[in-house]
């Protein structure tokens, strides 16, 4: 019910309901914020002016106290929800999947049964090829790995995404998902998180990233966990 005013995408994600409580606990002290300021401005035009001393502790200080441990409390709480899926490392059997954004297309990778990435050089970069992320063909785990142009996870299993970017900044966002997250090139940032709902998701770029930005979007599937296996195990049969 609280959350119905600001009619935000449909939650999909296990960390989604704590951010959403958040975002919305913030928007209704400010609009409460907002509303005092207002009163306390239409007293003060309506109220007669007094020559008695008037102490600042009260009108002041009080509320400054106040109002920098509200915001002290809120800080402190959106940090930890931040770090939660930043800072505080996925489990060990989270889903390893690498992102890789180029203009103006993601790529997912997924590991084979050796579950181990092979190694990417840059100069062997060629989409045109069937290489868009420059896979060495001389290291032994490049040859089980699968490419996708579409994200497929399995639901309520956590996932570890290891974003990079080729050339400039993008912006890697799943609202129902509650993430975003920028890929920066030369980095490797990973961010995890645990998807519940089974269904068809939009993979936006909110970075200007170059004339084609407004189509670099990919679609992110969430599968029950039988379904994954056999979506799985059919890219690895036609990977050999």
């Amino acid at each position: 019910m609280i959350l119905r005013p600001w009619l935000l995408p449909a939650d999909g994600s296990t960390h989604g309901l704590a951010l959403d409580h958040h975002l919305i606990l913030n928007l209704w002290i400010a609009l409460a914020l907002l509303a005092l300021a207002h009163l306390i401005l239409f007293i003060g035009l309506l109220a007669k002016r007094s020559a008695e001393p008037t102490h600042l502790w009260r009108i002041e200080y009080l509320p400054l106290s106040a109002l920098a441990l509200l915001f002290g409390t809120l800080t402190l709480k959106a940090e930890r929800l931040w770090a939660a899926t930043r800072y505080t490392g996925a489990s060990l059997t989270a889903l390893q999947v690498e992102v890789t954004g180029v203009q103006f297309a993601w790529y997912f990778r997924y590991p084979g049964p050796d579950a181990t990435f092979g190694t990417t050089r840059p100069g062997l970069v060629a989409a045109g090829e069937g290489n868009p992320l420059g896979l060495d063909p001389t290291d032994p785990h490049s040859a089980d790995d699968n490419i996708s142009s579409e994200l497929i996870l399995p639901a309520n299993r956590e996932v570890d995404l290891r974003l990079n970017a080729q050339d400039v900044i993008h912006g890697f966002s799943i609202p129902e998902m509650r993430l975003k997250q920028n890929a920066v090139p030369g980095q490797t940032i990973h961010l995890h998180f645990t998807p519940t709902t089974p269904g068809t998701y939009a993979i936006l770029c909110t970075q200007l990233c170059g004339l084609g930005h407004y189509r670099m979007n990919a679609t992110l599937r969430i599968l029950p966990p039988d379904q994954f296996a056999t979506w799985l195990a059919a890219k690895q049969k036609a990977a050999q």
